[in-house]
């Protein structure tokens, strides 16, 4: 059975900082895309960031310079550090697996974790 769980998520003021993680289980890991997705009410999902190896990672325009995305093949962990966050960073993050070349709607999901950011 696949499991990813997200954790880290909170309250957190502008301009501060957070690292959620997200441990899978029932997979091979390494062979994974991992990414972090999310959704704000009223929006649709957005990609935060993703990756492959370390010389493959993808950004969101909006956090580009402020998210680094990483992964632990290891621990079987994707972490995703966010920076100078702002109240438009506000949603609900979920964690990500699908295979190269599939897309990630026919991944694995977690069930997500609460971010906001406000003063």
């Amino acid at each position: 059975q696949v499991q990813l769980v997200e954790s880290g998520g909170g309250l957190v003021q502008p301009g501060g900082s957070l690292r959620l993680s997200c441990a899978a289980s029932g997979i091979i890991f390494s062979d994974y895309v991992m990414g972090w997705y999310r959704q704000a009410p009223g929006k649709q999902r957005q990609l935060v960031a993703s990756i492959q190896t370390a010389d493959t990672r993808t950004y969101g325009d909006s956090v580009k310079g402020r998210f680094t995305i990483s992964r632990d093949n290891a621990k079987k962990a994707v972490y995703l550090r966010m920076n100078s966050l702002k109240p438009e960073d506000t949603a609900v993050y979920s964690c990500n697996a699908h295979l190269p070349g599939r897309s990630s709607e026919y991944g694995y999901w977690g069930q997500g974790t609460q971010v906001t950011v406000s003063s």
